[in-house]
């Protein structure tokens, strides 16, 4: 298996070439386009299954019994052992090619400079508030709602990303931007129109403003992993392969994991295991550790083997979306990987109504028509974007001598 001789994306080569993201590598040098990589249409495909699948597995869970906040948290990035047959295999073929090439050096375990090691656990601590702030709102908060509401965060990605790394606005991107804003406002404004059975109007309205934060941390998110990889090729002065990038999502999953472990025990979620280790040592702590998750496997409504499908599926599907998020950063940029998602959103929004039966009134109607809206224009203003940069470089190409 070979992941490791990839070209440079698009911001490494920004990078590289002193400017800002705004810069397309390859614009008008017959770059092959990522829609015929197979790696990207892989990534993509990940992030389709983990965008999708992953809210709608979390919803089943709390509807159907599921309860513990912190243990869905903890399943947002649990799977990140499914990371290390590919790396384990990218390492023993840099090993066996250095021994073919008589190299003096040996492989190293590791393709990640110190810099971005620290970098990306502190990536990896705000992903684990992220997704603390993501449970705890769908669990308050329709599927269709919640995802409206993380739809937002292209707009936050679109202004991070200015910042951040110097990212070029269009009026199509400014458009995009106010229209998600416009349909978030909307739904505010529509505030327990659409609230479950059960969810009182506090709980709602806490569940719409951490769901609206985890949209806003993601947004920066994305451009801090995008300027990360940016910086890392700049100071090795070769682009980053795809290896380093699953490298960096394990990293992120071990430091979100361990966070959100943390906070499991700090919020005393499972308190009868703290009452164990005060009272009665660590013994009985463990032995409670065990029973917490069957006993509520045995009252959850799809039954023991249900409930542990949920948990295995839910922690699969979105581990799919950390890789294929992490992807679309690599080959694009981080507001391709949130257009992405925002495009996305309209397919989770479709299956949970018709699996949960959830109301969708003309308030949230609109609000997805308008967001919808935002990602066409900003789609178009990008396409618009790329024809005119591959237009003027063709021409200087032609002037030149």
């Amino acid at each position: 298996m070979e992941i490791e001789a990839t070209p440079l994306s698009p911001q490494q080569q920004a990078y590289n070439d002193g400017g800002g993201s705004d810069q397309r590598a390859g614009a008008g040098t017959g770059a092959k386009p990522l829609y015929r990589n197979p790696v990207v249409v892989v990534n993509f495909l990940l992030m389709a299954v983990g965008t999708v699948c992953g809210p709608l597995l979390f919803r089943a869970y709390f509807l159907h019994g599921g309860t513990r906040k912190w243990l869905t948290c903890l399943l947002q990035t649990a799977a990140w052992p499914l990371l290390l047959p590919p790396l384990c295999v990218s390492f023993f073929s840099r090993r066996r090619r250095q021994r073919e090439e008589s190299a003096t050096e040996a492989a190293p375990l590791s393709l990640m400079s110190g810099r971005l090691l620290a970098a990306t656990v502190a990536i990896g601590l705000v992903i684990g508030i992220i997704d603390f702030l993501y449970a705890y709102g769908l669990a308050y908060l329709p599927v269709s709602t919640s995802s409206i509401l993380v739809s937002t965060q292209l707009a936050f990605t679109a202004v991070f990303a200015l910042v951040v790394v110097r990212h070029r606005f269009t009026a199509f991107s400014v458009n995009a931007v106010v229209l998600l804003v416009v349909g978030a406002a909307m739904l505010g404004l529509n505030g327990g129109g659409d609230r479950p059975a059960g969810v009182s109007r506090a709980q709602y309205y806490a569940g719409f403003a951490m769901t609206l934060g985890s949209a806003a941390l993601y947004g920066l998110v994305l451009p801090l992993m995008e300027l990360s990889q940016a910086q890392h090729a700049a100071r090795a002065g070769a682009a980053v392969t795809y290896t380093l990038v699953l490298e960096i999502q394990m990293v992120i999953g071990i430091t979100a994991t361990a966070f959100r472990a943390v906070g499991m025990l700090v919020n005393r979620e499972f308190h009868t295991m703290m009452d164990a280790v005060i009272l009665r040592g660590p013994k009985e702590y463990l032995m409670n550790l065990v029973q917490e998750i069957p006993d509520e496997a045995r009252r959850f409504d799809l039954g023991e083997a249900g409930y542990y499908f949920m948990l295995v599926s839910s922690a699969t599907a979105f581990q799919c979306f950390f890789i294929g998020t992490i992807g679309a950063i690599f080959y694009g940029s981080a507001l391709l990987a949130g257009v992405i998602m925002t495009l996305l959103i309209s397919v989770t929004e479709v299956f949970a109504v018709i699996f949960f039966h959830e109301p969708f009134n003309g308030t949230k109607g609109v609000a997805l028509a308008i967001s919808i809206w935002g990602f066409i224009s900003y789609f178009y203003g990008e396409i618009r974007t790329n024809e005119q940069q591959s237009n003027t470089s063709t021409d200087k190409e032609h002037l030149d001598p």
